[in-house]
């Protein structure tokens, strides 16, 4: 979030409407009338991935003259962003920076901001303007409220509340729900649901949850046509599948510090961000959508294999060098893959989640991996590995354990998926420990940290953080992956990741924390 410590040094302005213009020649700006762009997208989750990524290619789309898909940005918990962008007129700075040099760019393309828990009235409002289209989320895996079975949690207390006050919704699914009721209500089309999160097969999952919480409100409603929404859902409303791509490190005063001094006015929160900017869509849009095929948006009519590609190779390796990186002391994704223990460890596990990707699908994973090398080296990010390493839980399943499974299911043993998960586990142990407590978060903290104080045998502990987590729950592969795991998690804590590398035949290299 921003900070209240911000240097003003001798600058009294702002970044708004009214000085953007004067910011020097270097720094991009909207190439646009802002007053001419008329709302057509409504964007739930507006964080700094949104900001570097799906805010900047409408962007583009609004300079080319599409000015009918402003952005309309709902913030579901916090108000951060809402003040920080509100006094700027919702501009904001992208800083794309790679080792040595940096590009500044300011973005327009959110026309206005709401807080749901403030104006929850104004949100449905927004959604179920005709003028909406489309609705974007990034609001991260864990808001999906998916229980261990991969259903929705229906026990959860938001979802409780949702289903119980439908025009006073908390959660994604609520807001949503009440929005298409309306909107069918009043005769307006549906406007096309995208989801821009790692989930798999992220808008079926989304359509399937949603189509679930809407039975459920059907039933509480009764008989008669406010009764009938699940079905609207489940047979009119689109859902494409996306892939999404850009690496987005918090930002941090001295960005803020560097930034204003670039810009001459201070800008509340900039983004950071790196060169490499990927997206992949379904071109399912009932209701029209705007041109993102002209700035290098990927539409397909499958995103499946794409997806996977990303979240097995970016997203698994990333959580490894996380975890891996947490434990050995490194603090930054550059610095962790410049170990050259982690590094050869990563190479060794694209090599067993390549071996899980389609052969058939046009994936060049070796053209991939070695710009994901570019990428993980890039200095100038300072993505922070406590940043990767939180929500774990909830991103293994798809990132880790799904490529496990795959490759159990194919007769290998996926040793080096197998200890990701182990290293989640350490790294889960450390904090309070070797890590401060609240180094990372997960919404599974409570019920983990009493599992792991039991100080079970190490099977036990695995299987129970299994269970807990849902890993694999319905796979027959699950016994399997479980025995691997107890293996690593007994070398990383008798002798931490150089010895659990060690074992699994990097030998040569050790982990630069070691020699320190």
């Amino acid at each position: 979030m921003p900070s209240n410590q911000t240097s003003r040094t001798n600058m009294d302005k702002r970044l708004s409407g009214d000085t953007v213009q004067a910011l020097p020649a270097l720094v991009a700006r909207p190439a646009y009338d802002r007053s001419n762009v008329v709302p057509g997208i409504v964007h739930l989750g507006v964080g700094a991935f949104h900001r570097a990524h799906q805010a900047a290619y409408v962007d583009d789309c609004l300079a080319a003259g599409e000015t009918g898909w402003g952005i309309t940005g709902v913030s579901l918990r916090s108000a951060d962003t809402r003040d920080a962008l509100a006094p700027q007129d919702g501009l904001y700075t992208l800083a794309i920076r790679s080792s040595g040099e940096e590009e500044l760019r300011v973005v327009g393309s959110i026309a206005s901001m709401l807080v749901a828990p403030e104006e929850p009235g104004a949100v449905l409002a927004a959604l179920a303007d005709p003028r909406t289209r489309i609705v974007t989320l990034t609001i991260t895996e864990k808001a999906y409220l998916r229980a261990a079975g991969g259903g929705l949690d229906t026990a959860h207390p938001d979802i409780v509340h949702d289903l119980a006050n439908p025009q006073m919704p908390k959660t994604a699914h609520g807001f949503l729900a009440e929005a298409l009721a309306r909107r069918r209500a009043d005769g307006t089309p549906p406007f096309t649901v995208l989801c821009c999160d790692n989930l798999p097969a992220n808008g079926a999952t989304l359509h399937r949850l949603l189509v679930e919480f809407a039975a459920l409100r059907d039933a509480r409603l009764g008989e008669g046509d406010n009764a009938k929404l699940a079905s609207h859902i489940a047979d009119a409303v689109a859902f494409p599948s996306s892939m999404v791509d850009r690496i987005v490190p918090a930002t941090t005063d001295a960005d803020r510090a560097r930034i204003a001094g670039q810009l001459g006015v201070e800008d509340a929160w900039p983004v950071m961000t790196e060169p490499f900017c990927q997206w992949v869509i379904e071109d399912k849009f009932p209701e029209g959508r705007p041109a993102w095929e002209k700035f290098s948006v990927t539409m397909v009519d499958d995103v499946g294999p794409f997806e996977d590609m990303k979240l097995r190779l970016l997203n698994g390796s990333h959580s490894a060098i996380a975890y891996l990186g947490l434990l050995s002391g490194h603090a930054t994704v550059d610095r962790a893959f410049a170990d050259p223990a982690i590094r050869a460890f990563v190479d060794a596990l694209w090599a067993e989640a390549i071996a899980t990707l389609p052969t058939n699908a046009g994936l060049d994973t070796m053209s991939y991996t070695a710009e994901l090398t570019n990428r993980f080296s890039n200095t100038a990010l300072a993505h922070r590995t406590a940043q990767i390493a939180n929500d774990g839980s909830q991103k293994l399943p798809q990132r880790i354990v799904a490529s496990a499974i795959e490759r159990i299911e194919a007769g290998a043993l996926p040793k080096h998926l197998a200890l990701v998960i182990a290293a989640w586990i350490a790294a889960c142990e450390a904090r309070s420990k070797t890590l401060p407590e609240d180094h990372f978060t997960d919404p599974l903290d409570t019920p983990m940290t009493a599992l792991l104080s039991q100080q079970l045998a190490t099977d036990e502990t695995v299987a129970a953080v299994f269970d807990l987590a849902g890993f694999a729950r319905k796979d027959a592969g699950r016994q399997t992956l479980m025995q691997l795991v107890p293996s690593h998690l007994v070398h990383l804590r008798q002798g931490g990741v150089s010895l659990a590398l060690a074992a699994l035949g990097i030998r040569s290299w050790f982990s630069a924390a070691t020699l320190t």
